[in-house]
């Protein structure tokens, strides 16, 4: 069989990511822990299973990473051969794409982000979060 001939392609830069101005990361920062304290906190964290061998949610968290703002779950690990006795998730990421707008993703099972929904505003990446059952820790 006759291997194709390589050929030389030209690949413009890709235009760089959009700084996340203070203002926003503030206004994301205090809304956030207001969910999840008011609504994330009081319905998945349960207390401690009978079952020493199953992990449950101790705390969940968010914080920005570069343009991204992740909300993290800790679980707790109790059974005796686990090899840590904690360990952390992600499980929602908003990707500031400019103009106070979000992208919001969940991660799957497979371990990589998948993107919902596009141009969001805070209050409603908020809501889904909160609504949507793909965002569930």
């Amino acid at each position: 069989m006759k291997r194709r001939q390589k050929v030389w392609v030209f690949r413009p830069p890709k235009p760089p990511k959009p700084k996340v101005p203070e203002n926003i990361k503030i206004e994301v920062e205090t809304k956030a822990s207001e969910l999840i304290e008011s609504y994330l906190k009081p319905t998945y964290i349960k207390p401690p299973p009978e079952d020493k061998h199953f992990s449950y949610i101790v705390d969940i968290y968010a914080k920005w990473y570069r343009s991204y703002f992740h909300f993290y779950a800790k679980y707790c690990c109790p059974a005796p051969n686990c090899i840590s006795p904690f360990f952390e998730t992600k499980f929602a990421r908003m990707e500031y794409v400019g103009n106070g707008l979000f992208n919001l993703s969940y991660m799957r099972y497979t371990g990589q982000w998948l993107e919902l929904f596009t141009d969001l505003s805070v209050d409603e990446c908020l809501a889904t979060i909160r609504d949507d059952p793909h965002f569930m820790p």
